[in-house]
């Protein structure tokens, strides 16, 4: 109404035509559309410059070699290479469904009016095309009581959230003390008011806490919705803070994670050294039990036990403790040589 009312300004009554063959519920939709894609599009290009950090990380640390963790418990040695290169694929699988949002919603809603279309000779395919989609949606009621393009939207973002909260958490362990597997410049830690000595991992944990409203947004939306009747109803209105708030929440986090991982110094002494804790070589030295020593895979772990539980007892190393146990538990085979 007030864009009709500036033009009338300008163009005089003619301004009265605008809103022939419209509703504020088609153009509602339709603006709502047009902010949506761009703010996809936006976030595909943000995650490809998150992407490429990571890609440029791994490759610089291809063979820097770090603990690989389950439970949280050192598991086998891996690169940290290797370990940037999950998260590719994890901003990966975020970009394809930010591309495949876009081609969801790929569609101009003007036409529907505010639920029945509209008796005048209009041509939607042609407005669709000037509006910059794909083509025309094809119910009148569905095109004004959908939200499910927002709702996408939302859920993209969360589960883009969900990812950069894991690495942010990453990220902290890994900056402690205790680990000092990485270190962030000042550009993204905070010191301690009484603590002089702090250096903590702010940015980092921002960017996790961002994901908790993100979350939040998406609830609210799937909240609002699940009740409505079809076609508009004035509870929709409640859709725009919802996405509005998430869409800057994720570019923040976004921003702020690609700044980190190119800003961070990795410590690849210091994982390297971790990296052989926990005796996380057990298990290759099973796998070499049963390629050498032909022993069933079953067999061989229960030996890579028993060693490791001799390496305990002795406050050893599994490379640096001599295991008097190999001969007594390894079955002679004609084509394999016993010898530990």
């Amino acid at each position: 109404m007030n864009v009709e009312a500036r033009l009338a300004t300008l163009i005089g009554p003619a301004a009265g035509r605008l809103h022939t063959a419209r509703s504020r519920n088609d153009q509602v939709a339709l603006d709502f559309r047009l902010w949506v894609k761009e703010e996809l599009q936006k976030t595909e290009q943000m995650l490809t410059g998150l992407i490429a950090a990571f890609l440029d990380r791994a490759e610089e640390h291809a063979e820097s070699v770090m603990p690989g963790f389950t439970h949280l418990q050192t598991a086998q040695p891996v690169t940290f290479g290797h370990h940037c290169m999950a998260y590719v694929e994890m901003f990966g699988r975020d970009r394809s469904r930010v591309r495949h949002a876009i081609e969801h919603l790929d569609e101009s809603p003007i036409g529907a009016a505010a639920l029945a279309g509209t008796g005048y000779p209009i041509d939607r395919h042609m407005t669709a095309k000037a509006l910059g989609f794909r083509e025309p949606t094809r119910n009148s009621i569905d095109t004004v009581s959908d939200r499910d393009f927002a709702i996408e939207f939302l859920s993209i973002a969360a589960i883009a959230g969900m990812h950069l909260s894991r690495l942010a958490e990453e990220i902290v362990i890994w900056s402690t003390p205790q680990f000092g597997f990485v270190r962030l410049s000042d550009a993204f830690s905070t010191g301690s008011s009484i603590m002089p000595q702090k250096k903590n991992p702010d940015a980092a944990e921002l960017v996790r806490a961002k994901t908790g409203r993100i979350n939040g947004s998406l609830v609210a939306l799937l909240t609002i919705m699940k009740g409505l009747p079809l076609a508009y109803s004035k509870d929709m209105q409640e859709d725009k803070e919802q996405v509005f708030d998430a869409a800057e929440s994720l570019e923040l986090a976004i921003a702020a994670m690609t700044g980190m991982v190119r800003d961070m110094t990795v410590n690849t002494a210091r994982m390297k050294a971790a990296a052989g804790s926990g005796y996380s070589t057990a298990t290759d030295l099973a796998d070499w039990l049963v390629r050498e020593a032909g022993l069933p895979f079953r067999d061989a772990h229960h030996v890579t036990g028993r060693a490791v539980a001799l390496a305990e007892s002795r406050a050893a190393t599994l490379p640096n403790c001599r295991f008097p146990i190999c001969k007594r538990s390894i079955p002679t085979s004609p084509t394999r040589s016993t010898t530990c």
